[in-house]
């Protein structure tokens, strides 16, 4: 197949009295250093958050606390609503070990996996009282909107030689994060609970983080695939303005974004599935039984693009490029990028894909599949195959990702792109390849090429410590590639006039 892949007194009464007195003055001191020491023994490091103790632990030589609630449980009388401020606690919380995943689909195993109540999130710091505070990286991970959890990512990778507060966090998944129940009363906002999840979690950095050896004013976030598609939706969000100053998004944009008929349209695949004809009914339904329904609908790897943000008019109001290029934010920085050949992995997990038809672009693609169908099929120079993997990398990924590139450029915000292309085994660089080079962490991992993951590596931590990069992504469309030779060059930014913002419609 061709491819391209922390006094005495003598007097006996007197004394008992002052050393008493002094033993309270020692403790109340030692609670008020609290924030900024580690305690002795096995207690490990102790901080003081505005909700209540937290108690981490010291992993390879820095401090970690695991699964630190950023919002109240979202069940009970909170399931499928917007994410609430976390309860204060009295006693020190015990954060030594990671908390339950979101929801999810094992498809290994056939069985569903995690809990309903995920809002949690894991912090990596280097020091808990820095001389001054401390660049902060957040993770949203992918997983097409339905899997995947904090804990997928090394936390230390950025955390030990490179003097970055690694966060990683755990948002609400497919029904509980992007099911649309806007039109039920009580839950206008259930389209976006996931968004929604994002910003409590930043919310919760930015009043919290200082604790931590943190400055809230210097959080970059950065996602791969699904979550970089849905962290890219909070450009054109007005509630997440402020909570962050830079983005890094890998293989994902804006066209994760659903019309309210689109998601409704989802919605009913999921209700027939189930047997039910009112979406209140949905409301109280188990936790398996909605996962085990969700999956049957999204039928494998085509069902990747089902779920996502909805333009619900409340949260986002409208076409998102459009909102982009309308409200320029000149503050903020975005490092954004794909890889040469993405389309190659979910090639390989649904076959029909390498001589696409109009039914499985469809499964893909929903009623935008006729755009990729016809660029495909005016692909003459290349095998089949190899034109499939063309096309199908520009319509999945590659497309959006320059549209919004060229949004921000036009709006003056500061821009950069990449085209991570580094072969692997003789195949080409294809989706979620780039992360091992990324999150490089000298041995504990392997990448095919170590120069490059340790310049890879570099770069983003230039860019998250805000410090130059290549040339800034503009009119003449330079970008960085990284491979065997990386180098600066003008990147081939594919567009297709007719088609919409957004990836994935059904009308």
């Amino acid at each position: 197949m061709n491819a391209y892949l922390g006094w005495l007194n003598y007097d006996s009464t007197m004394y008992f009295s002052s050393a008493i007195s002094v033993m309270r003055s020692f403790a109340i001191a030692c609670l008020l250093l609290l924030p900024y020491t580690q305690a002795s023994g096995q207690e490990g490091p102790v901080v003081k958050t505005p909700r209540g103790y937290v108690q981490g632990i010291v992993e390879k030589g820095i401090y970690v606390f695991k699964g630190v609630p950023y919002a109240a449980p979202p069940t009970g009388a909170l399931r499928f609503k917007a994410p609430q401020p976390v309860h204060p606690w009295k006693d020190t919380l015990p954060c030594i070990q990671f908390g339950p995943v979101a929801a999810q689909y094992a498809g290994d195993t056939k069985t569903v996996k995690g809990d309903e109540n995920c809002l949690q999130l894991n912090i990596y710091t280097p020091s808990l009282k820095p001389a001054k505070g401390l660049p902060i990286l957040v993770w949203v991970h992918g997983g097409g909107m339905t899997g995947g959890s904090g804990i997928g990512q090394n936390g230390h990778s950025f955390s030990h030689n490179d003097s970055i507060i690694t966060i990683t966090i755990n948002y609400r998944l497919g029904v509980f994060g992007f099911l649309y129940l806007n039109d039920v009363p009580g839950y206008e906002t259930a389209g976006n609970n996931a968004l929604l999840d994002c910003i409590m979690a930043m919310k919760w950095i930015r009043e919290n983080i200082k604790a931590f050896g943190g400055d809230p004013s210097r959080v970059t976030l950065i996602g791969e695939s699904a979550g970089a598609k849905l962290i890219s939706s909070l450009l054109v969000t007005p509630a997440a303005k402020g909570y962050f100053r830079q983005l890094i998004l890998e293989s994902g944009a804006v066209n994760c974004i659903r019309d309210t008929l689109t998601a409704k349209a989802i919605r009913k695949r999921l209700m027939d599935t189930l047997g039910i004809s009112s979406p209140a009914e949905l409301l109280q339904l188990p936790t398996a039984t909605l996962i085990t329904a969700q999956d049957k609908v999204l039928g494998g790897a085509k069902g990747t693009n089902y779920f996502g943000p909805a333009q619900d008019g409340i949260l986002i109001k409208e076409d998102a490029l459009r909102y982009v290029r309308n409200h320029p934010d000149k503050n903020i920085r975005v490092l954004l990028g794909t890889n040469k050949a993405e389309a190659l992995l979910f090639m390989n997990l649904d076959k029909r894909l390498y001589t696409p038809d109009s039914t499985v672009l469809s499964d893909w693609f929903g009623d935008n599949y006729k755009y990729s169908y016809k660029a495909w099929q005016k692909i003459h120079n290349l095998p089949p195959d190899t034109a499939a993997i063309v096309t199908l990398s520009r319509y999945m990924y590659q497309l959006h990702t320059y549209r919004l590139a060229k949004a921000l450029a036009a709006g003056g915000c500061k821009t950069w792109m990449y085209s991570f292309e580094q072969p692997n085994k003789g195949a080409p660089a294809t989706h979620g390849e780039e992360l091992q080079y990324v999150w490089y962490e000298a041995g504990h991992s392997t990448p095919h090429n170590i120069p490059l993951a340790v310049l890879m590596h570099q770069r983003w931590v230039d860019f998250i410590k805000g410090r130059p990069l290549w040339r800034q992504y503009g009119k003449d469309r330079t970008g960085m590639i990284f491979a065997d030779e990386s180098r600066e060059r003008k990147l081939n930014d594919y567009e297709d006039p007719a088609h919409p913002t957004m990836g994935f419609i059904l009308h």
